[in-house]
């Protein structure tokens, strides 16, 4: 069994990710460089000096959670990591599927930089700041909050079930009172937690559809190849290698849910191998093996994990 390669997605982030990486390796530091440059700002100093509020923006907090998990996939490289050879998948949650197409060699990295700033603009352009909101319900399963998120729907005002993260933890999206209809009626269906999240925009639901618009005509006009191994899409949880396929899917994905849960399924049933997190955090580390006990997985964000695990191939 070979391994397969995951990318974290928002919330992952946090002020100084990336610095000690840029400070160990050469090949960090030129990701950073290549980033700012590609943005025409200095980010890596927003990445690792703040502030956090500044950072937590999402046409920030998108480019920098790439930024680190292409630094972090330039060092495993240069230090004999061979993708094509060695990876059986690749895999990220929501703005994490654009490192893994980017890991993958489908997009450069500098058009990956320009999509996701645009991609956070864009999202939080699509609906005005108060108007939407999310909100994260832990006991219920998925198709249960499916059937909540329809109830809480009421003429104009919509709610969705945005990711499914892991068993019993699934994130919904729409106009903020209904969010709140919602909340209360998941509490009133026995879940443990409801609680709304600190965002600034309500991601991967139908509201999200004037910022797919905008996708759809960025990424018209960027170079999409073949990936070197197949991506499993958020929106299908299933491998895509196809570019207009991809190119299409990633337009889908801005209002469609995350099948985080389904994804990771999947992986464990197509004998993925050991999952390596690769960027800001360990998010994805911890769901894999509730989602799924065959799942392995291991987060390399720092010199520490990342020299331990060369150590150990």
């Amino acid at each position: 069994m070979g391994q397969s390669l995951i990318f974290p997605g928002q919330g992952s982030q946090a002020v100084g990710m990336g610095q000690a990486l840029a400070h160990s390796y050469d090949e960090a530091k030129q990701v950073f460089a290549a980033v700012d440059d590609a943005l025409n700002q200095n980010l890596s100093a927003l990445m690792w000096d703040g502030p956090e509020d500044e950072l937590t923006l999402t046409e920030n907090a998108q480019p920098a959670l790439m930024a680190v998990s292409m630094a972090v996939v330039r060092v495993l490289e240069a230090r004999g990591l061979d993708i094509a050879s060695q990876a059986s998948y690749l895999a990220g949650h929501s703005l994490g599927e654009y490192a893994a197409l980017t890991a993958g060699g489908a997009i450069e990295l500098k058009d990956t930089a320009r999509l996701l700033k645009l991609r956070g603009q864009a999202m939080q352009r699509a609906v005005p700041v108060g108007v939407g909101a999310m909100a994260a319900l832990l006991g219920l399963e998925f198709d249960a909050v499916v059937e909540i998120a329809a109830q809480a729907t009421q003429g104009d005002e919509i709610c969705g079930a945005a990711n499914d993260n892991a068993k019993g933890q699934v994130v919904i999206s729409g106009h903020a009172v209904a969010v709140a209809r919602a909340i209360d009626l998941a509490k009133e269906s026995g879940a443990k937690r409801a609680m709304q999240l600190p965002v600034s925009a309500p991601f991967h639901c139908a509201l999200m559809q004037p910022a797919a618009d905008e996708m759809q005509a960025a990424l018209q006009d960027v170079e999409i190849k073949a990936p070197c191994v197949p991506i499993i899409a958020n929106v299908t949880a299933e491998p895509v290698s196809d570019a207009e396929a991809i190119r299409g899917l990633l337009v889908e994905q801005v209002t469609g849910s995350v099948r985080w849960r389904e994804s990771m399924i999947w992986l464990a049933e197509h004998d993925a191998g050991d999952l390596l997190e690769l960027g800001s955090g360990k998010v994805l580390t911890g769901m894999a093996r509730r989602i799924d006990p065959r799942l392995t997985a291991k987060a390399l964000n720092t010199p520490e994990d990342i020299d331990g695990f060369l150590a150990a191939e």
